[in-house]
């Protein structure tokens, strides 16, 4: 693979298709995702880099998998909820997720969430959990 720039503009990112952000649609609300680098971008690479974008008052799915990752936040407000607690996040916090921690990410009621994911290439499927 070649050195490249992948131009954005804003929270977009010309020529990057939106895709769906998983198939079970009851564990999450009003989101999407961008990969921005990694094999579903077809590079071959070691990692991922995927921006998801959770709309007002939508949520990720909660749930925990054995790799870890590293979120950055590029735009709005939320919080991230990692095991019992829950962290008011905002742009450029970096939230580590660590490997067996039950998390997920919210948006504000009234703003989007933009965030920034790294993760292996190479990981174990995520294992959704009850809300409760």
């Amino acid at each position: 693979m070649r050195s490249r720039i992948v131009r954005g503009e804003g929270r977009r990112w010309p020529g990057v298709p939106v895709s769906c952000y998983k198939q079970d649609a009851a564990s999450f609300c009003e989101v999407n995702r961008r990969t921005l680098l990694g094999r579903e971008a077809g590079d071959e690479l070691a990692f991922e880099v995927r921006y998801f974008e959770v709309l007002p008052g939508g949520w990720t799915t909660f749930e925990h998998h054995e790799h870890p990752h590293a979120v950055i936040v590029m735009a709005g407000r939320g919080e991230a909820r990692l095991g019992g607690e829950r962290h008011p996040i905002a742009p450029f916090d970096v939230v580590y997720v660590a490997p067996g921690e039950a998390h997920q990410f919210r948006a504000a009621d009234d703003e989007r969430l933009g965030i920034l994911c790294v993760v292996d290439a190479e990981r174990d499927r995520p294992v959704p959990l009850d809300e409760g």
